[in-house]
């Protein structure tokens, strides 16, 4: 039996009709109108916005100087130094989502390695990747990020550099699991013993049949990671002001929660939305690519 005839396919749900069947589940369809509405704004922010977000308008303020609700001039109202809030979540969508892509995609890149690499080659190589694994687990993630923010000067992609850090182990122990499951199968054996060298079984016959899961990860990650910039930012130790952010917003305008809610409410309403659209979108992909999952929706 050749290595062609022994090797399964894989699964043709995931290649095909993923599209299709993931816009028949209407709460799939809510997170991607979420999620293309947040890439929308974070694309065309610049030119969409009413005011320029680093403006502090004369007029944006009371004449006590507090902070104006929402009018039809700002529509979300204004901060405590008088900024357009509107134009200020518009802009910050731009650097949630590039830390959201950034940071998860560098998280997933690096623990889909270390999984694969310590699932496949097995002895002292498994040993080092997986206790080294195991020790970064062993930090609670949101304790280890601000440690690390607290350590490198905060700036975009350094927090996003630091998010990955603290969250590639979890996909790295999934990655690992079925590596090593698939490794032990007669079609990798088969590999072998044509000859085939170790890059060409990872990347041939075993990445292949991890996509589905790093697809999934990918997409809930970036939820995850959204919520951790915003918390470093809410806590001071993420993207730092001028630049706008949906945690330093909320973190910038903390001390008017009771007077003017709306600085509050209104990004934090924004992070939820958007945690909770990568999270739908996540959840479907997982019951789609997931061949245990399938027959059951």
């Amino acid at each position: 039996m050749s290595a062609a005839e022994a090797s399964p396919a894989v699964p043709a749900a995931p290649q095909r009709g993923v599209l299709g069947r993931l816009i028949r589940r209407p709460l799939a369809v809510f997170g991607l109108v979420i999620i293309a509405i947040a890439v929308f704004a974070a694309v065309f922010g610049p030119w969409v916005v009413p005011h320029d977000p680093y403006e502090q308008f004369f007029e944006g303020l009371s004449l006590e100087g507090a902070p104006l609700p929402p009018d039809p001039q700002f529509w979300f109202g204004t901060d405590l130094v008088g900024r357009d809030l509107f134009s200020r979540l518009i802009y910050g969508a731009r650097t949630s989502l590039i830390i959201g892509i950034v940071a998860n995609g560098t998280a997933v890149l690096t623990g889909a390695v270390v999984g694969i690499c310590a699932g496949y080659f097995r002895g002292w190589v498994e040993t080092i990747l997986m206790r080294f694994t195991d020790l970064m687990m062993a930090f609670p993630a949101l304790l280890l990020a601000i440690v690390l923010a607290a350590i490198f000067k905060p700036s975009l992609w350094i927090v996003a550099m630091v998010i990955a850090m603290v969250n590639w182990v979890q996909i790295a122990r999934v990655i690992y699991t079925e590596t090593r499951s698939l490794s032990e199968r007669d079609f990798i054996d088969a590999e072998r013993a044509m000859g085939a060298g170790h890059m060409r079984i990872m990347l041939r016959h075993i990445l292949p049949h991890q996509l589905s899961t790093i697809i999934v990860w990918a997409t809930l990650g970036i939820a995850t990671t959204v919520l951790l910039e915003a918390t470093l930012s809410f806590l001071g130790i993420g993207v730092q002001p001028p630049i706008p952010s949906w945690g330093n917003i909320i973190f910038e305008n903390q001390t008017y929660f009771t007077s003017a809610p709306w600085l509050v409410f209104i990004p934090g309403a924004a992070i939820l939305l958007l945690a909770l659209a990568f999270n739908l979108v996540g959840d479907a992909l997982r019951d789609i690519l997931d061949p245990t999952q399938q027959g059951h929706h």
